[in-house]
C-alpha cells in the first residue's frame, strides 16, 4: 500500500509533518503536537518511507507490489531532489525519512556531500549493480541507466560525420549543434566524466570550442533541442536518450513528425563509450527503518522491478539481462562508458569554473 503526501508545503510545515498514521489520543500538549504532525513511531518495523525525486506511475507501481511481496508499507512524499534533500537536513536526526530517490549521479553526490546518506554493504546490491553505478563505499546505488547520446537531423547529416563528443567542437560543425544550459545537472555530469577520463585541459578546450559552434543560445530542455534538429534550427543536438524514446512513444503527430526528421547516434564507440547517469537511491544517514530500506532497495534491483522501473522512463536498467523497453531496444546496444559516476559529482566545482570561463549560458 503506498501513502503520498504532495509537495510544495509551506518551509514552516516541513519539520511538522511526517509520514504515518495519528497516535492514540494524547494526555499532554507534547503528544498532541505528535498526533496533530502525524507522526510513527521510529519502532513501527512495517513500514519504509521514502522521499523521491522521480513521479512516474511505475514507480507508484513498483511500490504496490514491494507491499504485496513483503507486508511493509510503502509512504512516499515526492518533490524536488534539491527540495527533498534540503527537507531532510531541516529534519535533522528527526527526519522520517528512510530511502532518498533522485535522478542524476551528481544530486546523489549533493546528498553525499550533505551527510544525510549512511553505507550500506548488501551484497545482493553489491552483485547485482555493476561497481561503476554505485558508489564505492555503499552510500547510494544505481537503480535506472541513461545515456546522454546524440541527436541528428536525418536530411543534412550523414551518421558517418559523427564521432564523439569532442568532435562536436570541430570547425566543421559550426553553427551547427544546440545544447541547453551549463546550468543544468545532466550537461554538468557529463563534464565531470569528461574530467575525469580526458582531464581538465582538454575538456576546458572542447568547452570552448562548443560554445564556439552552438546554433543558439542554449534555451529549454532536452526535448526542445531535439525539436530544434528537427525544425533545422541545428543539424545536432546533445540530449538524453528517453526524451527521444518518449516522442518516438507519443501518439501526436506534430511529435511523430518530429522523431521522422532525427536518429539517435551513440558517441565514443571506438574509445570510451557514451557517457551515462543513473536515478538512483541511498539510505538516509537516520533512517527508523533501516531493515526495510535496504530490503526496498534490494527489490527494485529484482528482475521484475527492473524491468517495470525502467520501463517508466524508457531508461535502461542497471542489472544484467533484464529486457529493455521495445522503442528503447531498436536504438541497439551501444558501449558504455564505465568511469564510476560518483566522479560526476566530485568534479562539479571545476566543471562550474571551466564553463564560467567558456561563456557557456
Amino acid at each position: 500500500m503506498k501513502q503520498l503526501f504532495q509537495k510544495g508545503l509551506a518551509a514552516s510545515a516541513l519539520l511538522t509533518l511526517v509520514i504515518g498514521c495519528a497516535s492514540p489520543a494524547p494526555e499532554d500538549s507534547a503528544t498532541q503536537s505528535q498526533e496533530d504532525a502525524g507522526e510513527v513511531s521510529q519502532e513501527d518495523a512495517g513500514v519504509v518511507n521514502v522521499y523521491s525525486a522521480r513521479h512516474y506511475d511505475t514507480d507508484e507501481d513498483l511500490y504496490g507490489r514491494f507491499s504485496a511481496q513483503t507486508g511493509i508499507e510503502v509512504n512516499v512524499i515526492e518533490g524536488e531532489s534539491d527540495e527533498l534533500l534540503e527537507r531532510i537536513q531541516a529534519e535533522g536526526e528527526n527526519s522520517e525519512a528512510d530511502v532518498l530517490i533522485t535522478v542524476d549521479a551528481g544530486r546523489l553526490w549533493r546528498a553525499e556531500e550533505a551527510g544525510v546518506l549512511q553505507a550500506v554493504d548488501s551484497a545482493v546490491l553489491n552483485d547485482s549493480i555493476p561497481e561503476s553505478l554505485r558508489h564505492p563505499d555503499g552510500l547510494w546505488f544505481g537503480l535506472t541507466k541513461r545515456a546522454r547520446v546524440l541527436v541528428y537531423n536525418v536530411d543534412t547529416v550523414d551518421p558517418a560525420e559523427l564521432s564523439t563528443y569532442e568532435a562536436l567542437a570541430e570547425p566543421e560543425w559550426e553553427g551547427r549543434v544546440c545544447i541547453r544550459s551549463s546550468g543544468n545537472i545532466y550537461n554538468q555530469s557529463l563534464l565531470g566524466s569528461m574530467v575525469e577520463t580526458i582531464g581538465t585541459e582538454a575538456t576546458e578546450a572542447w568547452v570552448e570550442g562548443l560554445v564556439g559552434n552552438l546554433a543558439r543560445d542554449p534555451e529549454g530542455g532536452d526535448t526542445d533541442q531535439i525539436k530544434a534538429v528537427a525544425a533545422g534550427q541545428c543539424d545536432v543536438a546533445v540530449a538524453n536518450h528517453y526524451y527521444w524514446a518518449r516522442l518516438a512513444k507519443s501518439d501526436d503527430a506534430a511529435e511523430q513528425e518530429v522523431v521522422a526528421k532525427t536518429a539517435v547516434f551513440f558517441p565514443n564507440q571506438d574509445d570510451r563509450g557514451t557517457h551515462v547517469n543513473i536515478s538512483g537511491a541511498g539510505v538516509v544517514a537516520n533512517a527508523p527503518n533501516r531493515d526495510n530500506a535496504i530490503a526496498f532497495l534490494e527489490f527494485l534491483t529484482s528482475p521484475e522491478a527492473q524491468m517495470v522501473f525502467a520501463e517508466g522512463n524508457n531508461e535502461y536498467p542497471v542489472v544484467e539481462g533484464v529486457e529493455v523497453e521495445p522503442i528503447v531496444a531498436e536504438l541497439g546496444t551501444f558501449k558504455v562508458d564505465e568511469v564510476n559516476v560518483s566522479s560526476y559529482g566530485s568534479h562539479n566545482a571545476e566543471v562550474v569554473q571551466i564553463v564560467d570561463r567558456a561563456g557557456w549560458e
